[in-house]
């Protein structure tokens, strides 16, 4: 199950795609009662891939567990209206759509203000809600490239380079989770709620923290060096005889003692790899002379000799193999949940609670479109006959009534 820390705290969630959800999973995860609020076809998140299992966007399904699901039409006067009185109650509200789209809809912060003063309300967006480019749509590739991660990936010669998954948007989601775990804190301590801007911007340029400090030290952009670290060597991945292995031997002491494990203490003599400052410098001469000797032996021999001399050193290895290793299996992380549609879907869970965290937690699947719709309302303080209304005029369905396709409804960030 989730974690309780958040027990009681009720969360509306206008997010789709990744960022925001990753956030409001986050808070679900920690106990919170989130409220998925999608539109009567579903968010657009639901429709990227593939893969897919059984028809279910895998990228849905691995940012929205523990959530539950009201399909409301925000495009009529009722919609909206239903929504507003839920708010009322809430604690927390996150949204991702551009900028403006909830003002015009009256559902921003500003307008909810007097019916919720102690409201915590997170907006996610590109750009943030004002500046410039506060109109500018984007996602996790543009914000990687935007941000300058881009140009700081891959080999020397090769084209820009993309972390695979959508690390822009995971880093946005979890930060946003920690400044609305902020916020909530003063909320409980008596002193009103907020609105907290969250971009994609702001956040991808925070995860480069270390790669901003060291170019305002020294005006050089970051250069492309592959697995290697810009600030130490050795630190990088060397092919092996039958793979590559990860070395992390630039610490004073560690440096002679690679030398001599490798059978080249001459190395730790020669003027050009005296300290790790020279080492950087001749960064190319070292990766050829260490590369033509990692090459002499398999991967897994290294590894035994590296850490026998506590060498810090580790296989590079692919999502088979790591989900094969012990340290996956003892990490506790390996989550498995039975979603109707789909099945069984195994997938990374959370872990970042207290060391007597039971092994196998059972998390809710994500929802269905619409699957708690009149659960929640009810929940909220709706009557009977305002609940008819609302499903007769089609202002919202609950699964599995609710149409199984759709076109994107425009709200991309």
């Amino acid at each position: 199950m989730p974690l309780d820390s958040l027990r009681g705290v009720r969360v509306i969630d206008f997010t789709h795609i990744v960022a925001g959800p990753v956030c409001t999973m986050t808070l679900a995860d920690l106990g919170a009662d989130v409220v998925k609020i999608e539109p009567l076809r579903g968010e657009a998140g639901r429709r990227i891939g593939p893969p897919w299992v059984n028809g279910e966007s895998v990228i849905a399904l691995s940012v929205n567990r523990n959530k539950r699901s009201l399909a409301v039409d925000l495009k009529s006067a009722e919609g909206v209206e239903a929504v507003r009185k839920m708010i009322r109650h809430a604690d927390v509200v996150v949204e991702s759509f551009r900028p403006g789209v909830m003002s015009k809809l009256q559902l921003d912060y500003e307008s909810l203000l007097s019916e919720n003063p102690d409201v915590v309300y997170c907006s996610i967006s590109a750009f943030g809600q004002s500046g410039s480019l506060r109109d500018r749509p984007g996602v996790d590739g543009v914000m990687q490239a935007v941000s300058g991660l881009m140009s700081t990936l891959g080999e020397p010669t090769s084209g820009p380079s993309k972390v695979q998954i959508p690390v822009a948007d995971m880093v946005t989601g979890y930060l946003a989770t920690i400044s609305i775990l902020s916020a909530l804190h003063q909320a409980r301590e008596g002193r009103g709620g907020q609105h907290l801007d969250v971009s994609l911007f702001n956040a991808t340029l925070m995860l480069q923290q270390i790669g901003y400090a060291s170019f305002f030290a020294t005006g050089n952009n970051a250069e492309k060096i592959g697995s290697a670290a810009p600030y130490a060597a050795p630190n990088e991945a060397f092919p092996t005889k039958d793979g590559w292995i990860m070395v992390a031997a630039y610490d004073p002491k560690r440096w002679p003692v690679l030398c001599e494990l490798l059978g080249v203490p001459e190395l730790a003599l020669d003027p050009r790899f005296s300290s790790n400052a020279e080492r950087i410098t001749h960064r190319s001469s070292l990766r050829d002379v260490l590369g033509r000797v990692f090459e002499t032996r398999p991967t897994g021999e290294w590894l035994e000799l590296l850490s026998a001399g506590d060498i810090l050193s580790a296989p590079v290895t692919t999502y088979s193999d790591v989900v094969a290793s012990p340290a996956y299996r003892e990490s506790r992380i390996d989550s498995c949940f039975e979603h109707p549609v789909a099945g069984s879907v195994r997938v990374p869970g959370f872990v970042l609670g207290p060391s007597q965290q039971p092994a196998a937690r059972l998390d809710a699947p994500p929802p269905l479109i619409g699957e708690h719709s009149l659960d929640v309302l009810t929940e909220y303080g709706f009557e009977p006959q305002e609940l008819a209304g609302l499903v007769e005029n089609g202002i919202v369905t609950q699964s599995p009534d609710v149409p199984s396709t759709a076109a994107d409804d425009g709200r991309s960030q």
